[in-house]
């Protein structure tokens, strides 16, 4: 069971700010396919979530804050992968509707550094994506400017700089499924 505190529930503000950008994903694929919620889900909705994901009903949703979806489900979230350290220090990760999972950023900040180049949750961890879209919001690099703690760098280097730090979680989630 993972430790948590009231704090690991309140809504960051620069999430908060990512609630109001309308993401618009085109009906070729284009853009980005991503429905930012406004709060967490409750701990309730994630156990269930996760439960249902991995077919293990033993499970607690403790280590997740999902705080998005795609358009088919698939969950955005801080997972609580550094004990001890608080949530913005914390890998976001997405677990896809259809088992896709992976390393989005390796935290709340980098993240945000990733929306800004125009890579949802779902296209970095379901079709790869690294390059920098030129057709970017650039609303959410402003956002990220105003709300990172750390240096913008490409998003492509965020995500494989995530990965790089837990190159097991695919094998860890695997081990809960069953």
């Amino acid at each position: 069971m993972i430790e948590t505190t009231a704090d690991d529930r309140a809504f960051p503000p620069a999430l908060a700010e990512v609630a109001r950008v309308e993401f618009v994903y085109g009906e070729e694929g284009d853009g980005v396919d991503f429905e930012p919620y406004g709060a967490f889900d409750s701990a309730e909705e994630t156990t269930d979530w996760l439960r249902h994901w991995t077919g293990n009903h033993e499970l607690d949703g403790d280590a997740f804050r999902g705080f998005g979806q795609d358009g088919s489900g698939g969950l955005a979230a801080i997972w609580f992968a550094r004990p001890g350290r608080p949530l913005a220090e914390q890998p976001v990760v997405f677990m896809g509707s259809e088992g896709e999972r992976g390393l989005v950023a390796g935290n709340l900040s980098d993240f945000l550094w990733v929306l800004a180049d125009g890579i949802g949750p779902l296209e970095a961890v379901e079709y790869g994506e690294r390059e920098p879209h030129p057709d970017a919001d650039p609303g959410l690099a402003a956002l990220a400017e105003r709300h990172a703690t750390t240096p913008r760098r490409p998003a492509g280097q965020i995500i494989d700089e995530a990965g790089a730090e837990f190159p097991t979680f695919s094998d860890d989630i695997d081990a809960l499924c069953r």
